[in-house]
């Protein structure tokens, strides 16, 4: 049996690195941030634990070409497309399902932890906010991972 693909999901930081990080994506292959970074540090800090892939959010420069809107990534066999989801205005599993293709949708902007199994075997996930607390959510951050066409996603809450 193959090793699983594992990947970080992280979004909403809004400039704030969690000092847990390290030890929650520690041997993931890639992390992969959805929006909402709010400084340049929290890329960096994300790049000392592993390769980082992100997209930017409605708080970051949209003018920045290291932060596209949107990106398509293969998984473990899979395709991943991430954005941060405030082209929806409202973000829900059934708008990013009919926008977007791709086996895996992850976005963020909405702070909630989601994950959605559609009925075609898609799945949809937000890994919640890592930044300060907000609309009264436990800030959250998930590990994704893929072998042999199933993805299972695992949430880390932060207190």
């Amino acid at each position: 049996m193959p090793r699983p693909t594992v990947i970080g999901l992280i979004s909403d930081t809004h400039g704030r690195v969690r000092p847990q990080l390290a030890d929650v994506f520690s041997g993931v292959e890639c992390i992969v941030h959805a929006g909402d970074v709010g400084d340049r540090a929290v890329l960096r800090a994300l790049a000392a634990i592993a390769p980082v892939e992100a997209v930017s959010g409605n708080v970051d420069d949209r003018d920045d070409p290291s932060l596209p809107r949107a990106r398509t990534l293969p998984v473990g066999g899979l395709t991943l497309h991430v954005s941060h989801g405030d082209e929806l205005g409202s973000p829900t599993p059934d708008a990013l399902l009919a926008r977007y293709g791709g086996d895996i949708l992850v976005f963020g902007h909405t702070h909630r932890a989601v994950l959605f199994r559609a009925p075609d075997g898609r799945v949809v996930v937000n890994p919640g906010s890592a930044g300060p607390p907000r609309f009264n959510l436990k800030p959250s951050v998930a590990i994704l991972e893929v072998a042999d066409g199933r993805v299972d996603v695992r949430f880390v809450e932060f207190v």
